[in-house]
């Protein structure tokens, strides 16, 4: 029997969507898969032809699930060096515009066996929850993980409907820096890392840091919201705004080139100095000069030499002028008694919000109250027929399996 550790890693977006949704829980996914010790499941939205229009770049379509995996693999075995063996299972999603993501339709949770619910790794959560309605996640994986996206300050409701969901259905809170909504029995952890491509372009400039020889010789380039005029710009990305970057460079009087998407690695930003965010941990490891707002969502950053931040606009004139690269456990129950009637007074105390959260989310007119895509509660006939789901009573589950 296989006893191996069982991991689904639940996302909002798949290849060949280029946000970070999409490609850290792949790359995630095949390393976790590493080594054989542990069997992996990518979980992903599929999204019917319609969708697929407002979303995928270059005017990319699938006409089913199979070949969008086989696309996926290939793009994957371009970038790592060795083969991935891990399983991707997709469920129905439906792209919501209002909030620039998918959401889940029907009970997803039934994508997974209930033999292989050891642990659940969640990206985007809160749209993976708010409008689920079916098994809690804490009652069918034992360990239900929560990834925290860093983001602007939530308004007030959000706030507080965030709290709710995610106290009922997480067993822990890993929020990636100090900057995003604080949450209950939540830690703080920057639990990304790095490709070893990005560890090897850094290894390079540190010899040619070693040999006197200069590292750094075609300026820099920023990613972020574009507000600085007076620059000419060169912009290098897949998506459906392209176009209205474009006319507002023009509004501007920006000189603004757009070029397709190139991969963070590639040999023409070896040259170059950076950044923000997702790709900060990139660059670093490659040995640029990263500059970054003095922001607690920059905190892990900070300790490593080669991050330089400002807190004004006179500190980021001085940080970009530098040129030269310097070389809890939990505490434990006092008795297993008292663990005890603390874990069932838990349980007791969220069973009742998990009850009114599933009764409330499976109507029509309160889902979309709530601010759900409207007909979601259950896949449609087209989804259905491209996943090869039947539905009875509003079940999602495979036909193989029967």
């Amino acid at each position: 029997m296989d006893r191996r550790q069982r991991i689904a890693i639940f996302t909002t977006a798949s290849l060949p969507w280029m946000t970070g949704t999409a490609i850290n829980p792949l790359f995630r996914a095949a390393y976790l898969a590493k080594g054989g010790d542990r069997k992996i499941t990518l979980v992903i939205p599929w999204s019917s032809l319609k969708d697929q229009k407002l979303v995928y770049p270059n005017n990319a379509m699938f006409g089913s699930p199979w070949e969008q995996e086989s696309y996926i693999g290939q793009w994957l075995e371009r970038r790592i060096a060795f083969i991935p063996d891990f399983g991707i299972c997709f469920y129905p999603g439906k792209f919501a515009v209002d909030k620039r993501s998918i959401i889940p339709v029907g009970d997803i949770l039934e994508i997974i066996s209930n033999e292989e619910a050891d642990i659940a790794v969640l990206g985007e959560p809160k749209h993976l929850t708010w409008f689920h309605h079916g098994k809690r996640w804490k009652t069918k994986f034992r360990l239900y993980v929560k990834r925290e996206k860093n983001g602007r300050l939530l308004a007030f409701l959000p706030k507080y409907l965030n709290s709710w969901v995610v106290s009922i259905y997480c067993h822990k809170v890993i929020r990636l820096s100090a900057a995003t909504q604080d949450y209950p029995r939540s830690i703080i952890c920057n639990l990304h890392g790095v490709n070893p491509k990005f560890l090897e372009v850094g290894k390079k400039i540190f010899e040619q840091l070693q040999s006197r020889n200069r590292a750094f010789t075609k300026g820099g380039y920023y990613i972020g919201k574009m507000e600085l005029a007076g620059l000419e710009i060169d912009l290098y990305g897949n998506t459906e705004d392209s176009d209205r970057v474009k006319e507002a460079g023009n509004k501007l009087k920006l000189v603004v080139r757009v070029h397709p998407g190139r991969d963070h690695a590639d040999p023409l930003f070896h040259d170059t100095t950076d950044v923000v965010r997702t790709t900060t941990a990139e660059a670093l490891a490659m040995g640029k000069i990263v500059i970054c707002a003095n922001h607690p969502s920059n905190d892990f950053f900070k300790r490593f030499s080669n991050c330089r931040t400002y807190d004004d606009g006179n500190g980021f004139i001085e940080a970009t002028q530098l040129n030269q690269v310097v070389a809890k456990e939990l505490d434990k129950n006092q008795s297993m008694k008292f663990a005890s009637i603390s874990l069932n007074l838990q349980k007791n105390m969220e069973a009742t919000p998990a009850y009114l959260h599933y009764v409330a989310l499976g109507f029509e007119t309160t889902r979309r109250a709530f601010g759900a895509i409207p007909e979601s509660l259950y896949p449609d006939e087209e989804q259905c027929k491209e996943l090869g789901l039947f539905t009875l009573t509003g079940r999602v589950g495979s036909k193989k399996d029967n």
